[in-house]
């Protein structure tokens, strides 16, 4: 699933490809849990308009209109938001990666998961939402409008401060990964991040919530903003579908300490990485590294 990692990557890579632009069309699929606002609602309503932002909160991206509504995006487990020109294998079902040419590969046409694509007046490149399993989100907001999915959010991970952690923590006996999963607590983190996190702050994802010390939460929450910002930088994770938004790949996946990692040596000590499930989410850690 992107994280705060691929979401602001791109963010920052659609930016260019969105402000200033006129709508000129807006193609979407048959009606679906996909769609918060209906397709015929948004054809209706992003016609003619000109995106004047974008910006992030958690794992959401908000597109900010010049009439003043705003187009919520969520790129769920599998979507992917790209421009026309993109060039990935990872833009192709699994079927035709395995059975097209090398230099069809290169291509992309809009398929059956190519859900939403807005076209502009200036003739340019098309943006696209492609989600294999449609758990991706779009929704247009009204002018002035919220949504109980942005109001319950907890303060971004990269403003976060120990103490809201700690706050958090008290009183609490969930595991400390299944808190930092919480985007009522701080949004944006998830899985890979989390343990990465986890792992730079020496601190075992299992550990009780209310047993991390107020020095521990300081040094989880700077921890995992490190990796997060290392994200950023390295342009994401593409462990699966995600890809930026010209079709490249992140290169975060190359870096990783922990996740994904069982049964591996760990790259600091030597032990076997260890998986544990909690709350039906993966948990990976190194048992002599983190206590």
């Amino acid at each position: 699933m992107p994280e705060l990692p691929e979401v602001e990557v791109t963010r920052r890579e659609l930016a260019p490809r969105l402000l200033g632009r006129r709508i000129s069309a807006v193609h979407t699929t048959a009606p679906s849990y996909f769609f918060l606002t209906s397709p015929a609602r948004l054809k209706s309503r992003l016609k003619g308009r000109t995106v004047t932002d974008l910006g992030r909160r958690g794992k959401y991206l908000l597109a900010r209109l010049d009439s003043g509504d705003m187009l919520l995006l969520h790129l769920g487990m599998t979507g992917q938001l790209f421009t026309a020109q993109a060039r990935s294998p990872r833009l192709l079902s699994a079927t035709a990666r395995t059975s097209l040419t090398p230099r069809e590969l290169a291509g992309f046409k809009p398929d059956r998961h190519t859900h939403l694509r807005l076209c502009f007046t200036d003739g340019g490149d098309d943006v696209i939402f492609r989600d294999v399993r449609k758990f991706g989100k779009v929704l247009l907001l009204p002018a002035g409008r919220s949504d109980a999915r942005l109001d319950k959010l907890g303060v971004d991970a990269l403003q976060a401060r120990g103490a809201d952690l700690l706050k958090a923590t008290r009183k609490r006996r969930t595991p400390i990964k299944t808190l930092l999963l919480d985007q009522s607590v701080i949004a944006g983190i998830g899985n890979i991040y989390a343990d990465e996190g986890l792992f730079l702050a020496r601190v075992r994802p299992t550990r009780r919530a209310d047993r991390v010390s107020p020095a521990e939460c300081d040094r989880i929450v700077e921890s995992c903003q490190a990796v997060l910002r290392r994200g950023i930088e390295t342009g994401g994770s593409s462990i699966s579908d995600y890809v930026r938004p010209e079709g490249g790949d992140g290169g975060y996946q190359d870096e990783r300490k922990v996740y994904a990692r069982e049964g591996l040596p760990c790259l600091n000590c030597g032990e076997t990485i260890v998986r544990r499930v909690l709350g039906q989410r993966s948990a990976h850690y190194c048992p002599r590294c983190q206590r």
